[in-house]
């Protein structure tokens, strides 16, 4: 087996692939020699490129089964998903109008269903094996205050993940990455500003949140021959999780060094 991520030949689609970190994914797989075919509603001024090479795009509203099925149809040929396209707002579930709970479930948990479903069909259809690679959050396992239907669907799809790993295989390879905060070019939108950023870096372990192509150098393994035994996992990149909010706590209360009282002699 070799040991390089060569996907030369392969053709990928990658949802939500034109911004963000859908971008950072395409670009890894054109770095990986990967053919990229990227989707989202509404066409970028810049498509993803690396290594010389183009993602090609297509316009697709992943929530609409006829449409994405006439879509995996009409691919010549795909090896690999990755399920990327999705997030919600802000949305405090007793403040917020029901329906807007509803298209988050919608984005997050259903479209990757629907966008699975399709393309799986297509990879069968063709006679090779293939790879889904669904992008998971760190909300979906630990509480969302907030952002609670974004959670709970993130959480579906990773026992969505294990589920298809069991009743695709061994053809197709279903796995997940449960990703932590992302240094996108919007980050400061959500953090406020630069120093917001800076601040909320300051409390991930690996003093960073992650880059783009980072997200995308770890889908470009779970898609590659390295992984061939690798399905129904969920890779954590999330730079070693957050920091426990005791530490913190018990780290503020602690008395100033040189002024603890002594150690009980134990005998």
């Amino acid at each position: 087996m070799s040991l390089a991520l060569d996907l030369s030949g392969r053709t990928v689609v990658v949802t939500g692939g034109v911004r963000g970190v859908g971008a950072g994914i395409s670009r890894a797989f054109l770095e990986a020699g990967a053919d990229v075919v990227a989707v989202a509603r509404r066409e970028p001024e810049a498509l993803p490129e690396a290594a010389g090479r183009t993602a090609r795009f297509v316009s697709l509203d992943v929530r609409d089964p006829d449409a994405v099925q006439a879509f995996a149809d009409g691919l010549d040929d795909v090896h690999v998903l990755v399920n990327n396209a999705g997030g919600g707002p802000f949305a405090p579930l007793a403040e917020r109008e029901l329906r807007v709970h509803l298209k988050i479930l919608e984005l997050n948990l259903t479209a990757p269903l629907i966008m699975a479903r399709a393309v799986y069909t297509a990879m069968r259809a063709r006679g090779h094996g293939g790879s889904v690679v669904n992008i998971g959050s760190v909300s979906g396992v630990r509480p969302s205050p907030g952002t609670a239907a974004y959670g709970a669907a993130k959480a579906g799809l990773d026992s969505l993940t294990r589920s298809l790993a069991v009743e695709w295989a061994p053809h197709v390879r279903v796995n997940s990455i449960t990703v932590g905060m992302v240094r996108t070019e919007q980050a400061h939108l959500h953090y406020g500003d630069e120093a917001g950023v800076a601040a909320v870096e300051r409390t991930v372990p690996a003093g960073r949140m992650a880059d783009p192509f980072e997200v995308g150098a770890a889908c470009v393994y779970l898609a590659s021959d390295l992984a061939a035994y690798v399905t129904g996992s969920s890779l954590l990149l999330h730079g070693g999780g957050e920091r426990p909010a005791f530490l913190d706590a018990a780290t503020a209360n602690r008395p100033p060094a040189g002024t603890e009282p002594p150690a009980k002699e134990s005998r």
